[in-house]
C-alpha cells in the first residue's frame, strides 16, 4: 500500500508548536475550537511556551489551509504572514496543545512529559500489505535459533510516511521487495510516533502490527513504543470534542488532533484494532543497555522506580478511560529538550539511567534539527534550512542518541543499528 490506501490524497495539516500568541500577532492556521463552541477558534501560538497561559481577546483565526496532495510537496508559497518558526518542508511544527478557553494567571506549574504500553501482547494483523480487509487473529510457531538474539535496530519518527519506511527498512535488509520481514531473529523496536502530518500513518501501523507477527515467526521481534502522538489519536477517537482540563484552560482531544497533523483519511479508516495495538504499547524498555523512550523528558520518572512500574502505570491509568488522565500523559509526553542543555541535560540523562538501567539513552520525539538549533531558533531567523540528516544524534556528553530525523520537515526517517559505532 502507498499513502492514502486507496482514500484519496491525504489533507496535510499546517500545525504550531505550542500555543502562546503574540500580543499583536494573531497565529496563522488555527485548529478547530477548543472550546467545543461551534465557529469558535482557540488561541495558538509561538514556541516555546507550551503550558504557559495563552493571551485573551484574540481575533478569529482562519482555519486550515488545504496542502498539496503529493506525497512530498513543493514548499508552499509564502503567505502574507508566516506563523512563527515554520518547518521547510509541511509548516508542521513540534508538537502543540491547544490553548484555554478562560484565561488563567501566570506562573502556574504544569506536570511534566510522559508515555503507555503492554510487552508481550498478542498480535492482530489485517490484510496483505496493510490493505483493507478482515481482521484475523495471527497464528505462529516461533523458530529457535541457536546463534542467540539477532541484531537489534531501532526506528525513528515516521509520522505516516509509509513509503519512506519500506524503503529504509528494505536497505537494512529488514523486509523484502514484498515487505516482508526478511531479517530471521533480528531485533526491531520502534520509538513512536506512527501517524500525523504524513500521508499514511494506518498504514504504518498496519505494516508495523504485520511485521510483528512475522518477524514473531521468524525467531526475531518487531516491537513499538507509544509516542505522544499515539495517546492523542486515541484520544481524539474515544473523546472527541469533550472538554478536558488543560494546563492552559480548557481544550479537546479533536482540537489538539487536527493542530498536530491528524489526517482525516487515517481516522476514517482508523479501526477499533488499532485502538487496542496502541493502547497496549510500552513506554519505555531497556536493551542491551540502551534505554528506550520516545520522549527526551524526564517525566517517566514520575510513573515508577522501574521500567515494569512505568509501563504498569500508565496502562492503568489509559485504560481507565478519563479524558482529563488520557489529557495528562499525552501533555506530559510532548514535553521535549530536557537532555539538551549543555549544563543540566548530561545529568537529567543520568537520572533515567541510575533509576532504570542502561548506559544510553535512546529517544525519539525531538526532530535532530530543532536539538541542533538549526529551524526555529528562538531568536525567529528561519532564513537557513536544517543541515541534512544522514544519520542519529549523540549528544548529552554521549549519554543520549536523537533517532527523530525531521521526515516531515525535509529530514530524513532513521533506521539504525545499536549499539552505534561511535
Amino acid at each position: 500500500m502507498t499513502q492514502g490506501a486507496g482514500q484519496g490524497p491525504a489533507m496535510r495539516t499546517d500545525t504550531l508548536r505550542d500555543f502562546r500568541v503574540p500580543g499583536t500577532e494573531p497565529a496563522l492556521y488555527a485548529a478547530a475550537t477548543s472550546t467545543g463552541l461551534p465557529g469558535e477558534p482557540p488561541v495558538y501560538g509561538e514556541y516555546p511556551a507550551y503550558y504557559e497561559d495563552a493571551t485573551p481577546n484574540v481575533p478569529p483565526q482562519p482555519g486550515y489551509p488545504p496542502q498539496p496532495p503529493a506525497h512530498r510537496p513543493a514548499a508552499p508559497q509564502p503567505p502574507a504572514q508566516q506563523p512563527p518558526y515554520p518547518d521547510t518542508r509541511t509548516g508542521a511544527h513540534p508538537d502543540a496543545e491547544p490553548a484555554q478557553a478562560t484565561p488563567q494567571g501566570p506562573g502556574e506549574d504544569d506536570p511534566e512529559g510522559y508515555t503507555p504500553t503492554y510487552r508481550d501482547l498478542p498480535v492482530i494483523g489485517r490484510g496483505a500489505l496493510g490493505g483493507p480487509g478482515d481482521t484475523v487473529q495471527v497464528q505462529y510457531v516461533p523458530q529457535e535459533h541457536a546463534g542467540g538474539p539477532g541484531p537489534l535496530y531501532v526506528v525513528g519518527d515516521v509520522h505516516g510516511y509509509l513509503d519512506e519506511l519500506v524503503t529504509e527498512l528494505h536497505a537494512q535488509g529488514l523486509i523484502d521487495a514484498e515487505r516482508r520481514w526478511s531479517a530471521g531473529n533480528a531485533r526491531l523496536w520502534f520509538l513512536g510516533d506512527f501517524t500525523d502530518r504524513g500521508p499514511d500513518g494506518i498504514g504504518v501501523i498496519d505494516l508495523v502490527m504485520r511485521l510483528s507477527a512475522e518477524a514473531a515467526a521468524a525467531g526475531g521481534y518487531c516491537k513499538a513504543l507509544m509516542g505522544n502522538h499515539e495517546l492523542l489519536l486515541i484520544g481524539a477517537k474515544r473523546f472527541g470534542d469533550t472538554p478536558v482540563v488543560s494546563g492552559a484552560g480548557t481544550a479537546t482531544f479533536q482540537a489538539a488532533w487536527l493542530l498536530n497533523g491528524g489526517q482525516r483519511t487515517d481516522m476514517e479508516r482508523l479501526q477499533d484494532v488499532h485502538l487496542q495495538w496502541m493502547s497496549r504499547l510500552d513506554a519505555a524498555v531497556l536493551e542491551e543497555g540502551h534505554l528506550l523512550l520516545h520522549s527526551d523528558t524526564t517525566a517517566y520518572l514520575d510513573y515508577g522506580d522501574s521500567v515494569e512500574d512505568v509501563n504498569d502505570t500508565i496502562h492503568e491509568l489509559l485504560n481507565r478511560g478519563d479524558a482529563d488522565i488520557t489529557w495528562d500523559l499525552f501533555r506530559k509526553f510532548t514535553k521535549r529538550f530536557a537532555f539538551r542543555d549543555e549544563g543540566t541535560g548530561p545529568a537529567a540523562v543520568r537520572e533515567l539511567l541510575d533509576t532504570y538501567g542502561g548506559s544510553r539513552v535512546v529517544h525519539g520525539h525531538s526532530p535532530i534539527p530543532y536539538l541542533l538549533g538549526e529551524v526555529g531558533t528562538e531568536d525567529g531567523d528561519d532564513s537557513r534550512g536544517p543541515e541534512a540528516v544522514d544519520g542519529p544524534h549523540v549528544y548529552a556528553e554521549g549519554l543520549a542518541i536523537a533517532m527523530d530525523g525531521g521526515v516531515t520537515m525535509a529530514g530524513k526517517l532513521l533506521v539504525v543499528q545499536l549499539p552505534l559505532s561511535d
